[in-house]
């Protein structure tokens, strides 16, 4: 994925006209145009990455930065538009350019790039890569999606989330990198805004809990640093979404964290949300259409895979009733998850699919997890079983137009499990509906074991629960026509680097029949 460019190449290409339709988000602001010629030192230290493909066309991205954690907030970039050359080829060696232009990163969204690259051919790889300011930047390689309605064999993505900097290396994603994906879904928790000390020598920047504009910008250079994030970002397109974190833990719509300061008061706390979404934009590989109004993104999206797969992402923060304090006020049936637009969008969307597989990139847990032994019982409110209402409500609509090949992917909660769906969880003979593939934490909870106290309560206490890990890594998901396949995959240990990859399990979804078929423990002990 390093492979260097041909400088001369570049040179001599950058000054045509593109072969395809690009559209950058700055091309529009109105500052004072960069009159340098080069820069002194590499300003894509934050690396390459794609996002959002579709059949004919796929968003590259980087943002310049000579200081990636410069205390202002501004990359230690000059306050002035920055010409970006950028070009997409067929080939590792850009022997073939289809597509080529200039874009302008601008002062105002952090020096960031967004091209929106027209007219690619559907199903196929490309590489790209970027030059300003005499510099050129690494190399990245993407794909299209089939077309619509295309008949295709066989659909391998990733899964992942929640990477807290100062917890352990993101040594995963370097295994991640290595692995031969169509595209990655992130669900969250891209960032951690508290601040504190770490005992392995990864303390977060700045050093304090993050809540500005700037200061957000100073955390997102610190993790784009990272270069085993940087190796899997370049290595294929990611569709990404914001959970708590990347904002402050636990948030719900207008609503700060419980007894949090200073943000109790919405106008403060939505103050800063709209700071937190227009970094999140800055540093990811997004579209024009999510660009951030003030506090209010645009993040629920499908992603169809020709007539195999359909992927609903869903936002499950920006519209949801605040959590209810009390274990009964879960089943207020007024509660919302996703608010009533958006839910209603993906209803819709179920009764319309002609897919083979619906899956729902989701971010906090949909299976019921009663988290007490014996006959009392206990359940999180911050997911989905603090809103059973709205989860009824799913899955009853699901039924109902029987989406049989329904599946779940979340992340959040730091440990990996796979689950039944059932129509009615307080009754283990009801109908099966789904099933969700809980993936665990790139680096959050440090170094985990294979089984803690919690999972043995859950798979106790919850019996459409088949399978649990509390280590850390990621999951590939391989689907067929007739199957799906998730493979948990983990590293022993992230507080220290060079861990090597392990499989967990594999846990397998027959095509139509909706649930978990069965559960193939991996190599690694799971005692």
């Amino acid at each position: 994925m390093r492979t260097q460019p041909d400088r001369r190449r570049f040179l001599g290409l950058a000054g045509g006209g593109a072969l395809a339709v690009a559209v950058s988000s700055h091309l529009s602001d109105p500052g004072r145009a960069w009159a340098g010629t080069t820069f002194p030192d590499d300003p894509f230290r934050l690396g390459v990455a794609s996002g959002e493909p579709f059949s004919d066309s796929v968003l590259i991205w980087t943002r310049l930065a000579l200081d990636p954690v410069s205390p202002d907030g501004t990359g230690g970039m000059p306050d002035s538009v920055v010409p970006v050359d950028w070009e997409v080829a067929e080939d590792e060696r850009f022997a073939k350019i289809v597509s080529r232009g200039t874009a302008s990163a601008s002062p105002a969204l952090g020096h960031s790039v967004h091209v929106e690259v027209a007219g690619l051919r559907p199903d196929r790889r490309y590489w790209y890569r970027f030059r300003a300011g005499g510099q050129l930047s690494p190399v990245g390689r993407t794909r299209t999606t089939p077309e619509a309605s295309a008949a295709v064999r066989e659909l391998k993505f990733a899964f992942a989330s929640c990477q807290n900097y100062p917890e352990g290396f993101f040594t995963a994603f370097t295994h991640l990198a290595a692995e031969d994906l169509d595209f990655m879904v992130h669900l969250g928790d891209y960032i951690y805004e508290g601040g504190g000390t770490s005992t392995i020598g990864r303390g977060h920047l700045p050093t304090t809990e993050v809540f500005s504009l700037a200061d957000y910008r100073v955390r997102f250079g610190q993790y784009k640093s990272d270069p085993e994030l940087q190796s899997a970002h370049a290595a294929f397109p990611w569709l990404v979404t914001v959970d708590d974190h990347d904002v402050e833990n636990n948030w719900a719509s207008s609503h700060s964290q419980p007894d949090s300061e200073p943000d109790q008061d919405p106008a403060v706390f939505l103050k800063r949300r709209a700071d937190a979404f227009q970094a999140f934009y800055e540093n990811q590989p997004l579209r024009l259409t999510a660009k951030p109004d003030g506090p209010d993104m645009q993040l629920f999206r499908r992603l169809p895979y020709g007539r195999l797969a359909t992927l609903h992402m869903v936002d499950t923060r920006q519209f949801r009733d605040v959590q209810p304090t009390l274990q009964e006020d879960r089943h207020d049936p007024a509660r919302t998850m996703l608010g009533t637009e958006q839910e209603r969008w993906l209803l819709d969307g179920f009764g319309r699919s002609r897919s083979r597989w619906d899956i729902l990139g989701n971010q906090v847990f949909m299976f019921q997890a009663d988290h007490t032994e014996g006959p009392d019982t206990r359940y999180g409110l911050d997911p989905w079983d603090g809103y059973t209402a709205a989860r009824q409500r799913l899955f009853n609509a699901v039924h109902d137009r029987q989406v049989d090949n329904f599946v779940v992917l979340t992340g959040d909660a730091h440990r990996s499990t796979a689950a039944d769906l059932k129509i009615n969880f307080d009754d283990p003979g009801s109908a099966t509906v789904g099933a969700e593939f809980l993936g665990t934490s790139i680096s959050s909870g440090r170094d985990g074991t294979a089984m803690d106290n919690l999972g043995r309560i859950w798979l106790a206490e919850n019996p459409h629960l088949r399978f649990h890990n509390a280590q850390r890594g990621y999951a590939t998901c391989t689907v067929t026509h007739r199957e799906w396949r998730t493979d948990y995959k983990i590293v022993p240990y992230v507080t220290r680097p060079d861990a090597p990859i392990q499989l967990a399990a594999s846990v397998y979804v027959e095509g139509g029949v909706p649930g978990i078929r069965n559960v193939e423990p991996g190599p690694i002990d799971q005692a």
